[in-house]
């Protein structure tokens, strides 16, 4: 099995970045979010310029490879190509997963490598069934709650989590509105990852809201036992 979609599978925690704080920046929310446990760390900030967009993924993937991390970038696949990401994550408005498949081959073909994931984010089982026979590595899930992130959208509710569950055979990422608040219920459903934006990203000290997380996850799955 390939190196990133194996990491896709042991994953627990799925941090996507928010707006840097003031005094800091994305290489300290990135490193202190991995130091806390986190194991995928996805780009997004829709703010920001394509150029800008590529010299951050230039100087963040390195950082995420170093710590053990995986980078995805979100939207922009040609970016995340260009400056080497670990993958990127796609959305039902993006270009079709398809057609995605068909760049990632072709550019991996030409330049001698072998592994890129590809995400797509997804809020109902009939398109995360579609995803799945059309190649994505692992899907995204929600949103499961309201969340300002993802305004447009209505929250799916756990019960989507417990229908990807049974029914998928790729790993998935339940994310929108996810905090330790409702953390149990997600895994109650049966998210094998969950994703954080605000919850991780947007506080203060990113490592140590990442390691709350991971606590009251094995402490879940201890008890679960």
């Amino acid at each position: 099995m390939k190196q990133k979609k194996d990491k896709l599978l042991k994953s627990r925690l799925y941090c996507i970045t928010a707006p840097p704080r003031q005094q800091t920046d994305y290489r300290f929310m990135v490193r202190s979010a991995i130091e806390g446990g986190a194991d995928i760390i996805q780009l997004r900030d829709k703010t920001l310029s394509k150029r800008n967009v590529y010299e951050l993924t230039l100087e963040l993937t390195p950082i995420c490879r170093k710590m053990g991390a995986l980078f995805i970038l979100n939207d922009h696949l040609d970016v995340a190509l260009a400056a080497g990401a670990d993958g990127a994550h796609l959305g039902q408005d993006d270009l079709p997963l398809p057609a995605a498949r068909r760049i990632v081959n072709a550019y991996l073909q030409a330049n001698g490598e072998i592994d890129f994931v590809l995400g797509l984010s997804t809020h109902s089982l009939e398109q995360a069934l579609k995803a799945q026979d059309e190649g994505a590595d692992y899907l995204g899930c929600g949103p499961v709650f309201a969340t300002p992130t993802k305004p447009d959208y209505n929250p799916v509710g756990l019960e989507l989590i417990a229908q990807y569950s049974q029914n998928l055979q790729i790993p998935f990422v339940a994310i929108g509105g996810i905090d330790l608040q409702n953390l149990e219920l997600v895994l109650q459903a049966g998210a094998p990852c969950v994703a954080a934006v605000r919850a991780v990203c947007g506080q203060k000290n990113p490592a140590e809201a990442a390691r709350a997380f991971i606590q009251k996850m094995e402490l879940f799955h201890v008890a679960a036992v």
